[in-house]
């Protein structure tokens, strides 16, 4: 019998596949939401985690396999199932970090089998993703052509390095958007001499410390 407690999360570019899957598994007691992307599937889990992951491979934006290489770093525990019509039997891809395969046009009886006979997560999720996000330190990279400086941000939630003009502003903490997944990003840019202030650190303690990167470093 199924858990109706289960959440998943269906994420295909089809809008016929979305709507049918979500009809039959929700039928059937599972709790589902659904996206269209990989970016959108980020944004849903920003808002709620769900217990199991659904997912195309072959998607626009941020195809499946990079969407189930981020899950499973930043969700290690979060079960997860690759679909695609490009493959063939029940073997997950090589290289694709999922639990398990289902392939695209055979019986959803197959696609629920699977999600029946998932192995069980070693640790639990937590309720809601967290949202505070630590701000990071940054180094200043070099200037535009412009003569402005800026910095390469890495981003925590798609892991996806784009670069960020500083402007004039002074402030020791930034915000800006990620400008793949809209991710909200906390940062503080330090000369690599810079010593922290004594009355930032005090801050500091009781927010989360800021961690220091190497913006040369890609996640891809």
């Amino acid at each position: 019998m199924i858990d109706t407690r289960t959440k998943l999360l269906i994420v295909d570019d089809e809008p016929s596949i979305r709507s049918s899957m979500s009809l039959v598994l929700t039928e059937v007691g599972y709790q589902v939401r659904c996206a269209q992307d990989g970016f959108s599937a980020l944004i849903e889990m920003r808002n709620r985690l769900p217990e199991i992951l659904v997912s195309d491979l072959n998607m626009p934006g941020m195809s499946g396999f990079e969407l189930l290489s981020v899950v499973r770093r930043r969700f290690p525990a979060m079960q997860a199932i690759a679909m695609s019509g490009a493959f063939q039997g029940n073997e997950v891809p090589s290289g694709v970090a999922a639990d398990a395969f289902y392939q695209k046009g055979s019986s959803l009886g197959s696609l629920m089998r699977i999600l029946e006979t998932l192995p069980k997560a070693d640790r639990v999720l937590p309720n809601q993703p967290s949202t505070a996000g630590a701000p990071i330190w940054i180094q200043p990279i070099g200037l535009e052509n412009s003569g402005e400086s800026y910095v390469t941000i890495a981003c925590p939630e798609c892991l996806r390095t784009f670069p960020q003009a500083l402007g004039g502003s002074n402030r020791q903490i930034r915000e800006t958007d990620c400008v793949y997944c809209r991710n909200l990003i906390r940062y503080a840019v330090v000369e690599p001499t810079e010593r922290v202030p004594v009355e930032f650190l005090r801050t500091a303690r009781t927010e989360e410390m800021p961690q220091r990167i190497n913006v040369s470093q890609r996640c891809y």
